[in-house]
């Protein structure tokens, strides 16, 4: 694997030592398989996973996130229980877990399958998913169709749910073959068809959708199925502890974690645009490197994430440092004149003054946000204020309230802050007319940059 590659996967390689006890989370490497005790007696809930995007990683700040990470975490709040996570580094050790009973909880993006349920218990369904076919974007011919993916070379994640969709296919189609790897996760096989040394992999239409940004030249050949629903399982046995999860995942508490983690992990990707990510990952090799100590060093004075920096300034002139708008906004972080004076920038041209410049007035757009937003809507507001300005936001704040909606909710100000380009809306606003709908797109783009960019400084981070 080239080093770019395990650049861009190191949120999934990890080899984890521990997390954050702020997190009342631990991590257990025992191998020891007595009877685990009901989490009602023990105060703890033991939770099998693995690494990877749709799972359980740590961010560059070595904090535990991911969608299964997030759900869990949620649900074992909901019963005052902590938790102890054990990583399996395939979807077969997991399983093996389960039916040794040394979990109370197998979350790993695993799909709800008859063949599965007749040996665990079956747990709540959290996402939908379609099972892809996915193949380099220069393969030729690609296969279109169920009957032409004959002597293609495929290689699939053993005991995944991926086996069982093509044998169907197989006993339906003559001369489809493929192979499972016991070694490799879905997201290295995609990571090894962007290499071209595996012809197509399958992957869930989830985890196709996060790992496209990382390697455009992914493409999804076809659909394999209908859909599929991904959720936890349990040991046999554990049906009241199954009953308990199900209950609690469809609650109001349940449909709002599983709201959050959409939100968080997916909804913001939007539509896949091949020119564009294949121009950031190239800008990633090619101008990036000139920047990152800086974007690190803006960090360390505002507080400001680096690659939280990098992705602005990408989306605002591509790490250009002498791009200029018709407008009038220069440099790297494209500052205008007057907020250029504001922060004692005498030069926007200046890479290091502009970087230090944008990162001291995001931080201040964030400073003078009201405490009581959490994160990450705090953030993605003080982008939406470095876009848009502070006057404006303030206003789509006060609709927001106006209109019963919660103006420290990112997914609520999605909806409000386009009404300040609406007739209806803006004349009783006190800063008037805005492109209110640019903010809404722009901190999408960046939240998409950041997932790609952030791998860099992963990689650059001192061991």
């Amino acid at each position: 694997m080239t080093p770019k590659l395990i650049g861009v996967l190191m949120p999934y390689l990890f080899v984890i030592a521990g997390c954050s006890q702020g997190d009342a989370t631990s991590l257990n490497n025992d191998e020891s398989v007595e009877p685990l005790a009901p989490p009602e007696e023990t105060g703890v809930l033991e939770v099998a996973t693995r690494n990877g995007s749709t799972t359980y990683y740590l961010d560059r700040h070595e904090n535990p996130i991911g969608p299964e990470y997030s759900l869990i975490a949620q649900f074992a709040e909901s019963q005052g229980w902590q938790v102890s996570w054990t990583m399996h580094e395939s979807t077969s050790e997991v399983l093996k877990a389960l039916e040794s009973g040394d979990t109370h909880i197998a979350a790993a993006g695993l799909t709800h399958l008859p063949s599965r349920s007749e040996n665990f218990v079956r747990g709540p369904a959290h996402t939908e998913v379609t099972e892809q076919l996915v193949c380099h974007r220069e393969m030729r011919p690609m296969p279109r169709k169920p009957e032409s993916i004959a002597g293609v070379g495929i290689a699939v994640t053993a005991d995944s749910s991926y086996v069982g969709t093509l044998n169907r296919l197989a006993v339906e189609n003559e001369g489809i073959e493929f192979s499972e790897d016991e070694e490799r996760t879905t997201e290295i096989l995609l990571a090894a068809v962007a290499e071209k040394s595996v012809d197509c992999t399958v992957a869930d239409s989830n985890i196709v959708q996060v790992m496209r940004r990382h390697f455009p030249h992914l493409e999804v050949a076809m659909n394999l199925n209908t859909g599929n629903n991904l959720g936890w399982y349990l040991p046999a046995g554990s049906e009241e502890l199954a009953g308990t999860a199900r209950e609690w995942m469809n609650s109001t508490a349940g449909d709002e974690a599983i709201g959050y983690m959409e939100s968080r992990y997916y909804a913001y990707i939007g539509e896949f645009d091949f020119v564009d990510l294949r121009a950031l990952n190239r800008r990633i090799d090619d101008r990036l490197p000139n920047f990152i100590n800086r974007f690190s060093e803006a960090e360390a004075t505002t507080g400001m994430p680096a690659d939280l920096l990098a992705a602005l300034s990408y989306q605002e002139s591509h790490w250009d440092p002498a791009a200029v708008s018709p407008t009038g906004v220069r440099g790297i972080m494209m500052l205008t004149r007057n907020t250029a004076q504001s922060l004692g920038v005498s030069n926007r041209l200046d890479p290091s003054a502009a970087i230090d410049g944008g990162a001291r007035y995001l931080a201040d757009r964030h400073r003078r946000l009201p405490d009581t937003i959490p994160e990450p809507d705090r953030t993605f507001l003080a982008l939406a204020s470095y876009n848009i300005g502070r006057g404006h936001l303030l206003d789509a704040r006060q609709l927001a309230r106006e209109l019963g909606k919660n103006p420290d909710s990112w997914d609520d100000m999605k909806e409000v802050l386009p009404l300040k380009a609406d007739k209806r809306y803006y004349p009783s606003t006190r800063y008037g007319y805005a492109r209110g709908y640019e903010p809404v797109h722009y901190v999408q783009r960046i939240r998409n940059y950041r997932d790609v960019i952030s791998a860099s400084f992963e990689s650059a981070r001192p061991q």
